[in-house]
């Protein structure tokens, strides 16, 4: 696939909004369609901090946009509200990108949720479907990002990242929901 092809995709970023735990209940999810590097569509919702609605929340946000692939800004969202990324796959047959700025530490993760939720070998099993962490870099003289991926080869999801990272080292869709989910909230 040609550079230009890349750059012609619809994808959809993915972040969550700011919250104080203990003191918000809710906060802002936001889905950012991108028809290239163009803002085609955004859509809002509310999910509930460490609630377990995300993924509902996501498959209807997601429910009647026509994209290429979609990319979360990590599984958990609004503290510990998990995003399941194979019931996306599964429902709309498109790849999924879950790209983190930092390495995942999925060691902590079980901890914590092993300490702080009741129902912690839910949240946990989202996090076993997941397959291996892939490291990319998509601008020399950047820190790297780490991704792993579903419904795509690993050399497709590197090339659409780095293609898609035109104001920095995180791919325009998601650069842009967490400036929208962040801004609102």
């Amino acid at each position: 696939m040609s550079l230009n092809a890349f750059r012609k995709m619809r994808v959809v970023g993915i972040e969550d909004g700011s919250f104080k735990k203990g003191v918000i209940k809710r906060t802002l999810i936001a889905a950012v369609l991108f028809d290239g590097l163009k803002i085609e569509d955004v859509k809002l919702s509310r999910i509930d901090v460490d609630g377990l609605d995300a993924t509902e929340k996501v498959v209807n946000i997601l429910t009647g946009w026509e994209f290429e692939a979609v990319m979360l800004a990590g599984v958990s969202f609004a503290g510990f509200n998990i995003i399941d990324p194979t019931v996306l796959f599964k429902k709309f047959a498109k790849p999924i990108l879950i790209i983190s700025r930092t390495k995942p530490d999925n060691k902590a993760v079980k901890y914590a949720l092993r300490a702080h939720f009741r129902d912690w070998q839910i949240r946990w099993g989202v996090f076993e479907k997941l397959g291996p962490v892939q490291k990319v870099t998509p601008l020399a003289k950047e820190n790297p990002l780490y991704c792993e991926i579903l419904g795509a080869k690993t050399q497709w999801a590197r090339r659409l990242i780095k293609d898609l990272a035109v104001c920095g080292r995180v791919p325009e869709p998601l650069r842009v929901a967490r400036l929208v989910a962040r801004g609102l909230s």
